[in-house]
């Protein structure tokens, strides 16, 4: 019993549940390492595609006889070898049969098996058929000629192949894919032609290197074609190696003017893709773009149309763009984990593959000739048998109709053995009568010279190798095809820079109570008099340009950024900024900044603090923000002011209607913080103060002070702000009588530029 184990009184098997929770992992594991994921070197399938492919063979549904129902084959599979689902048994069937996901597919499919643009999209197996294609005679051509093993199938009432006979490496002309436990495998198509070619100079050059072999094997050769643009230090990597990647790309040719993509990457679906290009063309990333068409149709199963809006776009940059922005260029693992013939998984490389490889083949064709040689010999063997009959007709007739037990006695006169005494007494009588001396000696020279060749052959290593580099040369010019993807080193692709779309225009983003945000053209904008949604109305703005960044601060003193040319026009509502940052809970926006980097800007609370910032420093890429102004207990913050001039003074008003004017100068600059006050407001606790700093502006010299009460407004030029002026942090002066006293915004109106 092993360790760790007992039985109870009923005689139950007991255990720790750590001990049969680990051996229990360990079995599945192993199961799906073996028996489901990764291939077998030797005949490169998965033990499904292999019972797919031996029980299709069993049907009689080879390449020359007629398709078919799907289920049939299905059905066999399940009932007879793979006990498992039937739509996972299907879909396995059904990759067989893709010729774009198979480069050398095994199943001939008759029907809806799917299509690049959606694989999954095949018909039920009720209404496909199916049979195997002239490929499938490589791994089944010399089944039944004594070189595998054959194992009871899963309930022992009948045998399968452990392997399939492959006459070629399978496992690198159709490559697969596979997760088990832990690892997994990756493993892309090649030309059948290349890679027999360098299994010949591997038979011929035991020694050769990679680089040797990469003479022959130039790379993948996908599907669908395309080309691959991996420099050829990438593709040398993985096949020294195991693991690597590569690049693949479209094709694409100019005609008429317009851009004519002729082929997709391996495991693209051009549907995406075009949804890809359709998307940027909304969105406005592709304004050079103005049409795209499919064109795909039986004659040509792939062709996308794009065309250009003058003859003028450069087209080579607009599908570099595109094959850096959607999956006109695709980057593909490889991983060439396999199980090899020690039955044991590992990463192997090219080199590797193709030596062990050889050695799998070199067993089989050496199982094959010993199997062949063996059949000779028994019919050599009766053959002398026949002979003597023949040489002694009648004493053998006169036996067999006289003798109650005639086979002991024709071996006792005749000294027969077992074998050829039985051969001739289930020889009908006429065919025993007509049994001819000559033809028994030519079949016997024949199968003699036979013999010799065999045994010649197992004897000798060269003429084995000879023998087996004939068989692979005869297979490549039999089943073998060009090369469909072209290998050509380009660079990577580099999208266009999306600021070089987008016009550098002057705009003014529009900021509203209720947090929705809009940009206008021009600068000549009255905010206050755009439409709002009921509740709603102005906030703040801020004039800049369509390539710089728009930055908000919420109540919180939190900034954020957001492209100006991604802001929704003006002729709408707008959008809410909550839906492209996450500000924190309750938190409101309480302005808009917008310029360059270098830029001054105002932040202050209306408990009377602030300071001076640069914009470089209020950016961030992070959708909840970073903080810049404290803000003391139960204060707000206040729309920020540009400071376009060092001379400017800054402007401050209270809830009282006082108004104070003190330089900009004695404002601190940094980055984030309280900042230094810049109004007296008495009480120095928050539940103490009795008055509010209500709005902030800076104004340049010459310029004009705008305040406003609601959607009143008073003007004072810079010669009257002199009145106001003082020192920061004094309480300031009454504006003159007739002004409204509540105050809620201020703003810097400079003059007119002179045409």
């Amino acid at each position: 019993m092993p360790e760790n184990q007992e039985l109870n009184f009923e005689g139950v098997e007991r255990q720790p549940l750590r001990a049969f929770t680990e051996k229990a992992y360990l079995d599945y594991s192993m199961y799906v390492i073996l028996d489901r994921a990764l291939p077998f070197l030797g005949d490169g399938l998965k033990p499904v595609q292999r019972r797919i492919t031996y029980a299709m063979s069993e049907l009689g549904l080879a390449a020359a006889n007629k398709h078919k129902k799907a289920a049939l084959t299905v059905g066999d599979v399940l009932g007879k070898f793979h006990p498992h689902g039937d739509t996972a048994c299907y879909e396995a069937m059904v990759l067989m049969a893709q010729p774009f996901a198979y480069r050398y597919p095994l199943v001939d499919g008759q029907g809806n098996w799917g299509s690049q643009d959606d694989p999954k999209s095949f018909a039920a197996m009720r209404y496909t058929e199916a049979k195997l294609t002239r490929y499938a005679e490589v791994l089944l051509g010399e089944l039944s000629d004594g070189t595998v093993d054959w194992v009871p199938n899963y309930d022992g009432s009948r045998e399968e192949p452990s392997f399939l006979p492959a006459r070629l490496p399978n496992l690198l002309l159709n490559g697969t894919t596979g997760i088990a436990v832990g690892m997994a495998t990756d493993i892309p198509p090649h030309n059948l032609r290349e890679v027999a070619a360098a299994c010949i100079h591997l038979l011929d050059e035991p020694e050769a290197t990679t680089a040797a072999l990469m003479k022959h094997v130039r790379g993948p050769d996908l599907p669908t074609g395309a080309e691959i643009i991996s420099p050829r230090a990438d593709l040398k990597e993985f096949y020294d190696k195991g693991i690597g990647t590569f690049k693949a790309r479209a094709t694409w040719e100019m005609e008429d003017g317009n851009v004519v993509i002729t082929a997709f990457p391996y495991q693209v679906s051009p549907t995406k893709v075009q949804e890809q290009i359709a998307e940027q063309m909304r969105a406005k990333k592709l304004p050079m773009i103005d049409d795209l068409r499919d064109e795909s149709d039986h004659e040509n199963p792939t062709r996308l149309v794009l065309v250009p809006r003058s003859n003028r776009v450069d087209l080579a940059e607009v599908m570099n763009h595109l094959f850096a922005t959607t999956d006109l260029e695709r980057n593909y693992r490889v991983n060439l984990n396999v199980i090899g013939l020690d039955g044991r998984p590992r990463v192997m490389s090219l080199r590797d593959i193709l030596t062990e490889w050889l050695e799998f083949r070199t067993r089989t064709v050496t199982r094959r000739l010993e199997h062949r040689l063996g059949k000779v010999n028994r019919r050599l063997h009766i053959l002398d048998g026949l002979l003597i009959a023949f040489l002694n007709l009648d004493e053998v007739i006169r036996i067999i109709r006289r003798e109650d037990e005639p086979k002991p006695v024709l071996m006792k006169r005749f000294k027969l053995s077992d074998e050829q005494a039985e051969e001739i007494l289930n020889t009908r009588l006429r065919h025993l009568a007509k049994l001819e001396e000559m033809k028994i000696r030519d079949e016997q020279k024949a199968l003699a010279a036979e013999r010799d060749e065999l045994e010649g052959t197992l004897k000798s290593k060269a003429r084995l190798k000879k023998l087996i580099a004939t068989e692979i040369k005869a297979d490549a010019e039999k089943y073998g095809d060009e090369r469909r993807t072209k290998i050509i080193e380009r660079e990577a692709a580099q999208a266009i820079d999306e600021t070089s779309l987008i016009p550098n225009e002057p705009v003014t983003v529009v900021l509203s109570t209720g947090g929705f945000v809009r940009s206008a053209k021009g600068h000549e904008v009255e905010a206050a008099a755009l439409a709002y949604k009921g509740g709603d109305g102005f906030q703040a703005l801020a004039r800049g340009r369509s390539l710089q960044a728009a930055i908000f601060i919420d109540s919180t003193g939190r900034t954020y950024s957001l492209p100006a040319h991604s802001l929704p026009s003006a002729r709408g509502h707008g959008e809410p900024l909550s839906g492209r940052l996450d500000p924190p809970d309750g938190a409101k926006f309480a302005g808009v900044m917008i310029g360059e980097p270098e830029d001054l800007w105002l932040l202050a609370t209306d408990a009377g603090y602030g300071f001076t910032a640069r914009l470089k420093d209020l950016v961030t890429d992070r959708r909840a923000g970073k903080t810049v102004l404290s803000v003391p207990e139960n204060a707000h913050v206040l729309a920020p002011a540009p400071v376009l001039s060092p001379d400017s003074l800054v402007a401050v008003v209270s809830g009282e209607g006082k108004l104070l004017a003190f330089p900009v100068s004695e404002v601190p600059e940094m980055p984030k913080g309280k900042g230094n006050k810049l109004y007296d407001i008495p009480g120095k606790k928050a539940s103490a103060r009795t008055e509010l700093m209500t709005a902030v502006a800076v104004v340049p010299p010459k310029a004009t002070l705008v305040l406003w009460a609601g959607e009143k407004h008073k003007e004072l030029d810079w010669r009257e702000l002199q009145e106001y002026v003082g020192e920061r942090a004094q309480r300031g002066a009454v504006l003159r009588r007739g002004w409204p006293r509540e105050i809620d915004r201020m703003e810097a109106r400079l003059p007119p530029t002179p045409a």
